[in-house]
């Protein structure tokens, strides 16, 4: 599956804002190893070594897209990787993924596996997007269902439940021996333009349909899912609303005595 870097930044700064209050909750003051999984384009990363200068900051995508936009980034090193197979080395004491374990079917274990990892005095934060269920998503996954497309469509869309609930994120880092902070957000994002949230996900959800499809019937797809989300979202004198719920966990493994 191919990512664009360029549209997916041409919602930067709505997309940026949960990485920023992801991060605003670990506490760490000299962190020795910062690694950022699923770090996109780098744009967020490059505020990790902003803000743990003296720690050694990785970023690591699955995108060779994604990584080439990233090489410019200074102080921080990136390079191609899949996220499930990674395993942190002894010193890396702060690990951050926003907005990508959505993507990794088991990462529940995967999850497990990094808060057992983690050493003394280190943190493990995630976010992922708890918005399978709004209509964004729904109007997709059932178009992919409809006569037109299930051959070539079906399966090729997380379900509903590919992401956990608050609680069992929660409970899996308290498993591992965490001190936990677990929350939710929806975020009302208003966005400007024709069609703004088919946009939206053009850079994100719909890229599975998009690898699937040839050209010319993607973009009949995208136009008879523009009509509807065109529908679900109705845009006013302001823009147009996008509600987008986000689910948080943050662990911390104390220091022994």
């Amino acid at each position: 599956m191919d990512w664009d870097p360029r549209q997916y930044e041409q919602f930067a700064t709505p997309r940026r804002r949960p990485f920023i209050d992801l991060v605003a909750r670990i506490a760490a003051d000299e962190p020795r190893h910062v690694v950022d999984l699923g770090c996109g384009s780098g744009a967020t990363t490059a505020l990790l070594a902003q803000r743990w200068p003296a720690a050694q900051v990785e970023g690591i995508d699955s995108s060779p897209e994604m990584i080439a936009a990233a090489a410019a980034t200074p102080r921080v090193t990136f390079s191609v990787g899949d996220v499930a197979s990674w395993a942190p080395a002894p010193d890396v004491d702060v690990i951050v993924s926003n907005a990508t374990l959505q993507w990794v079917p088991g990462h529940r274990d995967l999850l497990a596996r990094w808060a057992a990892a983690l050493p003394a005095g280190g943190w493990l934060a995630v976010q992922v997007p708890g918005n399978f269920a709004a209509p964004s998503h729904t109007l997709m996954r059932a178009l992919t269902t409809a006569p037109r497309w299930s051959r070539a469509l079906g399966g090729v869309l997380p379900d509903e439940d590919a992401v956990a609930a608050p609680l069992e994120y929660a409970a899996l880092l308290q498993s591992a021996g965490l001190e936990v902070d677990v929350w939710e957000t929806t975020y009302v994002h208003l966005l400007d333009g024709a069609d703004p949230v088919l946009a939206w996900i053009r850079g994100t959800a719909l890229r599975p349909v998009m690898a699937a499809l040839p050209a010319g019937e993607y973009a009949e797809f995208e136009a008879e899912l523009g009509a509807q989300l065109r529908d679900a979202y109705p845009a006013n004198e302001h823009g147009t609303p996008f509600p987008f719920r986000r689910i948080f966990a943050v662990g911390f493994r104390g220091r022994a005595g």
